[in-house]
């Protein structure tokens, strides 16, 4: 009688599939910011928590040739390979059409044109893009489809509340752009809506409210401490109901002197 060890089979399949995933992990970091940003008058952090294996948030920050520091932070619909697939597409393209320093809604909007290209129609990416002259301290800003950014200034913290459509889904989309000046001291947080509609066990959003009185009682502290603040407070929300969502945050500091 020939046997058949049905039970390894099923060992090799599944050992296969999570090499697949830790590959497709490792790439997936890699479109990511490996390290914080310091440079005279900024300093970024960034904190990344999937909700799976792999997931469809996407950021990175850098310095432009013409000594703008930029910031995108994306969310893909969706979770699991295949949106992380879908950010992978879409930092590819984008990567195409940002290093000149052109203006975030510019950049948007040739985005757009090029994620139409595609074809694309099961997923879309929101995103923000942002640029900041180190020197005058003034960060302009374009969104597609996302909340906030958040700035942090003397006095509190106010929703930028950008509106926008995201990239892919209609042809000739505009993106509006706004300017702020910051001051010494100053954050912008960048977030994705894992963070936002963390959902406790009544099944209440966090909602955008709690998120600002949060970020305006630690806007004194430095990037590194408002990430910690701000993820244990989604923690502690959500009252160890199971995460929905990929949570991704980014934190800009700006310093009016060079070694702030």
């Amino acid at each position: 009688m020939i046997s058949v060890d049905v039970p390894s089979e099923t060992v090799t399949i599944e050992s296969l599939r999570e090499t697949e995933l830790q590959e497709a992990r490792a790439i997936q970091l890699a479109m990511l910011a490996s390290e914080g940003l310091r440079a005279p008058h900024v300093e970024i952090e960034s904190e990344f928590q999937p909700v799976t294996e792999v997931g469809g948030d996407f950021l990175d920050y850098f310095l432009l040739s013409d000594g703008t520091a930029g910031l995108y932070l994306g969310d893909v619909t969706g979770k699991g390979l295949p949106a992380a697939l879908f950010a992978a597409l879409a930092v590819g393209t984008l990567r195409g059409v940002h290093k000149t320093g052109t203006a975030p809604s510019t950049v948007l909007a040739q985005l757009n044109k090029r994620m139409l290209l595609k074809n694309v129609t099961v997923r879309y990416a929101a995103m923000q893009y942002a640029h900041l002259n180190p020197e005058t301290g003034v960060m302009r800003i374009a969104s597609a489809g996302m909340h906030g950014p958040f700035h942090l200034r003397p006095g509190g913290c106010d929703d930028l509340a950008l509106c926008g459509i995201p990239p892919g889904l209609f042809p000739n989309t505009e993106y509006e752009m706004k300017e702020i000046r910051l001051v010494d001291g100053d954050s912008v947080v960048f977030l994705s809506d894992g963070l936002i509609d963390a959902m406790n066990g009544d099944g209440e959003i966090l909602g955008i409210e709690k998120i600002m009185e949060l970020l305006a009682h630690c806007r004194e502290k430095s990037p590194q401490e408002i990430l910690r603040m701000l993820f244990l407070f989604v923690e502690a929300y959500a009252k160890g109901q199971p995460q929905q969502d990929d949570r991704t945050a980014a934190v800009l500091r700006y310093a009016s002197w060079p070694g702030g």
